[in-house]
């Protein structure tokens, strides 16, 4: 059982609509008019009872549960072969092209200089990175994670030499 009280305009509103229109508020008792719509409108919506598409108000799922109705069964959706087919076609057309597709990075970037430290045979620490980029080490350990492996699809590789700091690579 719902805990929200309607007033009796916003009840018949709401009643009206569910028993009458489909869900779809058209109907308002005489005595609303103008600006009292406007208001009686804007509270339902406020506490979520309405929704609108744009143009239309209806009855949310909420306000059914306010009237202490039962919410209406979503319409079946039927299946279009012929939208199904274009669909596939189109996204068919997307998978070379996002292939073909590499994502760049400006020659004399930081990410650029990063990069071509990790590509270094004896590679790079965060420290280092740091001390190039300026940037602090949380940064230089997002851009791997996001930038490079996400982004580029690197593979950063990591090693550790007892005693010492830990050293980028790029696989």
């Amino acid at each position: 059982m719902s805990t929200i009280t309607l007033t009796p305009t916003q009840h018949a509103i709401l009643a009206y609509a569910v028993e009458h229109t489909g869900g779809k508020i058209e109907w308002f008792p005489d005595n609303v008019k103008g600006g009292a719509r406007k208001k009686v409108l804007d509270g339902l919506c406020n506490r979520a009872l309405i929704t609108t598409d744009g143009t239309d108000w209806s009855v949310a799922a909420e306000g059914y549960e306010a009237l202490g109705r039962p919410r209406p069964a979503p319409a079946p959706v039927e299946a279009d072969a012929d939208l199904e087919a274009e669909v596939a076609a189109a996204e068919a057309t997307w998978a070379p092209q996002r292939a073909e597709t590499k994502p760049r990075t400006r020659e004399n970037s930081k990410q650029a200089q990063v990069i071509a430290m990790l590509r270094r045979p004896e590679g790079a620490t965060v420290r280092q990175i740091c001390e190039l980029t300026g940037w602090q080490a949380h940064t230089v350990r997002g851009t791997f994670a996001n930038a490079f492996k996400k982004k580029l699809g690197l593979t950063i590789t990591s090693d550790k030499p007892e005693g010492g700091e830990r050293i980028y690579r790029i696989a």
